[in-house]
């Protein structure tokens, strides 16, 4: 039966005091029967009550980000002799990502080789998951609704280059596998860092184009029996929380659908404690269902969309704290809002700004067309969401 930090410190003090107990008998020549009667020393005394803490307070912090993306524009951008540069990407907030515990990004492509591609079947150079790699990301998100756009092929392709990421990078990867024994291993996706044990189970609403073969698989939110063993599986591993990251919803809407609410409400029952969604391309609402802190859509990470709303994005940062007692906190979601640049806006090239330490910054824009979008986008989708 497992048991509780709480329940395993109660038990260690009960352990101590019995033992000390026994000591003082045989000391004294005592009987059981007779414990309490036993006048023990002072420095035993003191022993006994200074249980020792069974942890060091720790905070763990998980940054999530949303739909990172390789349209036809970033692939022809990005090429310069041969090789492809996205060092621009993630610049100004390089920082962030890499100084979290755990950095997680939403794959919204294969990597099926070439010819490289864009909307609607993406397959993206193999460098853009090693320059991801670099950025600081630890864990990519496979399973969305481009995962079959180069059919089984494509995607057993992406899983070799995940592992690869896996053995020389230390990437870890979940939502897609090649077979029922490396599914079982990364669904959930069980991480330990600092003492606290993560579990992720990442799953989609579908997929554009169906698989031709038995493997690889991607998880679907429709496969609730699957989807509730893998709670369980993650509580059996030792999952101190276990989070949800569903790809789901209507595109381009910025208030989460009732549909995505019964879905959440289905995986706060199965055993979530933090749900973080993506697919809808626009930032949506966060809420709570529960008990279960909700973010629905963090929007486009990196993209060439320009429609209304799609530049404009969420990184979510989680924070976790064990307690000196094994007790685990965790703390409203953090929110920063980021903007995606397209070239000629703030740069040449891709770059993705964080919004409200560019307020006032108009100057420093290539294109100031595109800082007075940014501001009128983030003020209209803030105000209309909240």
């Amino acid at each position: 039966m497992e048991m509780t930090c709480c329940a395993l410190r109660k038990k260690h003090i009960h352990i101590l005091s019995a033992i000390s107990a026994a000591i003082c008998m045989s000391a004294h020549g005592g009987h059981v029967a007779d414990a309490q009667e036993i006048m023990m020393k002072e420095a035993w005394k003191n022993a006994i009550s200074c249980v020792p803490d069974l942890y060091m307070t720790d905070t763990l912090s998980l940054c999530f980000l949303g739909d990172v993306m390789m349209h036809t524009t970033q692939i022809v951008e990005a090429q310069s002799n041969g090789r492809y540069d996205f060092s621009s990407y993630f610049e100004l907030i390089e920082d962030r990502i890499s100084s979290a515990d755990l950095a997680i990004a939403n794959m919204e492509f294969t990597l099926g080789g070439e010819p490289y591609t864009g909307y609607p079947c993406f397959s993206a150079p193999d460098s853009f998951a090693d320059y991801l790699a670099d950025v600081g990301f630890d864990v990519f998100l496979a399973a969305n609704n481009h995962i079959f756009d180069r059919g089984s092929s494509g995607a057993a392709r992406t899983l070799d280059i995940y592992r690869r990421s896996g053995e020389e990078k230390g990437i870890l990867f979940t939502g897609l596998a090649g077979n029922e024994k490396e599914r079982n291993a990364n669904t959930p996706l069980i991480i330990l860092r600092k003492g606290i044990r993560i579990g992720l189970i990442n799953m989609t609403y579908g997929t554009n184009l169906g698989r031709d073969e038995s493997w690889p698989r991607t998880n679907y939110i429709g496969e609730r029996d699957f989807l509730k063993e893998a709670f369980e599986r993650a509580r059996n591993k030792g999952a101190d929380l276990v989070i949800a990251l569903p790809h789901w919803g209507p595109e381009y809407v910025l208030r989460h659908s009732s549909a995505q609410e019964e879905t959440a409400s289905s995986l706060a029952d199965y055993g979530a404690d933090v749900i973080i969604g993506a697919h809808p391309h626009v930032v949506q609402d966060t809420s709570s269902i529960k008990g279960v802190p909700v973010a629905y859509s963090l929007g486009n990470a990196v993209s060439n969309m320009s429609a209304p709303n799609t530049q404009l994005e969420l990184m979510v940062t989680l924070k976790i704290v064990r307690h000196k007692n094994g007790d685990i906190e965790v703390l409203p979601l953090e929110l920063t809002w980021l903007w995606c640049s397209r070239p000629g806006g703030f740069r040449k090239s891709y770059t993705v700004i964080p919004v409200e330490e560019y307020i006032g910054s108009k100057e420093t824009w290539m294109g100031t067309w595109e800082y007075e979008k940014m501001i009128t986008t983030y003020e209209r989708v803030k105000n209309h969401i909240k």
